[in-house]
């Protein structure tokens, strides 16, 4: 059977199954071994075996539950409510103050938790009502949160970034490195938008009434609440960047550090520690597994000629380098409305990383825009991730179709923010190109 043939069958069945809602899980792995069986032999179905075994093998991926249980930890703990409440006394009596303390908390919180989920809900649950109450324009409250959130994709220590490292064989370090600038730039593009509307439509986004406000001293006060989750962030991304620790290790002292955070802030509680362990091992399976079965479809797809065929179906475009990595860019997009960000990695990757180091593209400057990219993809209807962590503690009041709406701005945002890195690279390799 011909290249084309098994490209329309393999990825027009991924289609029809992922739209009858089976998880990408199981629809990559079971259309992996179906065609392997079909079109090699029984017998092949054991490379699938050998495939994943070998990944199981690999040290790196071992970082990936332990910044997940670090981040669940954290939010069990109320650290991540305590971080809210600093910036929320800080700039409420500034017009979109509350907005825009949560999009600093979120950052902040990003580079605690390195997953979206945890920093969703909890900025769902414990910011959007605040803001309904004090009279903030639901759709720029939860647009706020829902951007604010995917921080967490972009900025170290992200699980993304992680899983992109290993499929792409690039540095983990020079990756989280080269995140560093977009992703501070994506929260201050979001904070300058805020700043804009409440200056031009007050009514969106009033300030605290005085009453509500603290002092000075209160607020000095309330900064000692953070300070040690801080130094443990500056600390486990520190080791990393300087090269003291590896990933692995740097999760693994991660994951210590939040427990000694949670005992230190006195809320270490067995229950903490169990609720946290569950959500670890349900997390760490989805991704795992999602890993496995994308491996077994794409690891046959490239085998039965795929990388080729698709390299030079873009070559014959006729565009030139930036041609082609926009019409990538454009690709992930479409993606990133129907897929998870695994099976989207596990998809794309082998197949763009060869076609971009072969046009003479920094494969870290790359591997940056690709995570910029993926963040549109959790805001992306119909199968956006964070418009259903939203939408799953949003008060009765808000609509799928509100959620939907408030998404389109910062969509917006963010395309502006990969532009930027697009046009000017320096932003992503500035940090690597000095430390490495």
């Amino acid at each position: 059977m011909s290249i084309e043939w098994v490209t329309v069958l393999m990825f027009g069945s991924l289609f029809v199954l992922l739209l009858s809602g089976l998880p990408t899980a199981f629809a990559t792995g079971g259309l992996g071994v179906l065609f392997i069986w079909l079109m090699w032999s029984a017998d092949a179905v054991n490379v699938v075996v050998q495939r994943i075994f070998g990944l199981m093998n690999n040290y790196l991926l071992a970082a990936i539950p332990l910044f997940i249980f670090m981040a669940a930890i954290l939010e069990r703990s109320g650290i991540i409510k305590d971080l809210y409440e600093v910036a929320y006394r800080w700039l409420g009596g500034l017009r979109g103050g509350l907005a825009m303390a949560t999009v600093i908390a979120s950052t902040l919180l990003a580079a605690m938790t390195g997953v979206i989920g945890a920093t969703e809900v909890t900025m769902g649950i414990v910011a959007l009502p605040e803001m309904l109450k004090r009279g903030y324009d639901k759709k720029l409250a939860i647009g706020c949160i829902l951007a604010g959130g995917t921080l967490g994709i972009l900025i170290p220590p992200s699980i993304l970034m992680i899983v992109y490292a290993l499929v792409a064989q690039e540095s983990v370090g020079q990756l989280y490195m080269g995140a560093i600038l977009p992703g501070l730039l994506l929260a201050m593009i979001y904070i300058v938008y805020i700043l804009v509307r409440a200056a031009l439509q007050p009514h969106l986004a009033p300030a605290l009434p005085r009453e509500d406000r603290v002092s000075l001293r209160e607020k000095l006060r309330l900064l000692s609440r953070v300070i040690v989750p801080l130094l443990l962030v500056a600390t486990v991304l520190g080791t990393m960047f300087l090269g003291i620790a590896s990933p692995t290790e740097a999760a693994g002292m991660g994951a210590f550090g939040a427990i000694v955070v949670a005992l230190l802030h006195k809320r270490l509680t067995l229950k903490t520690l169990l609720s946290a362990g569950q959500q670890t091992l349900k997390a760490t399976a989805m991704v795992m597994w999602t890993i496995f079965g994308a491996t077994a479809f794409v690891g046959f797809y490239i085998a039965q000629g795929g990388g080729k065929f698709v390299e030079n179906a873009i070559a014959g475009t006729g565009l030139g380098p930036y041609g082609i990595l926009i019409l990538m860019m454009l690709i992930l997009l479409v993606l990133g409305m129907f897929l998870d960000w695994v099976g989207i990695i596990l998809l794309a990757v082998p197949v763009f990383v060869p076609i971009i180091k072969s046009l003479g593209f920094s494969p870290v400057w790359y591997g940056v825009l690709y995570n910029v990219n993926m963040q549109v993809s959790f805001l992306s209807p119909p199968f956006g991730y964070a418009l259903y962590y939203i939408k799953g503690v949003a008060p009765p009041e808000i609509t799928t179709a509100d959620i939907w709406k408030a998404a389109i701005p910062f969509i917006a945002l963010q395309l502006t923010g990969l532009t930027l890195c697009i046009l000017f690279p320096e932003i992503v390799m500035f940090l690597p190109e000095l430390f490495y």
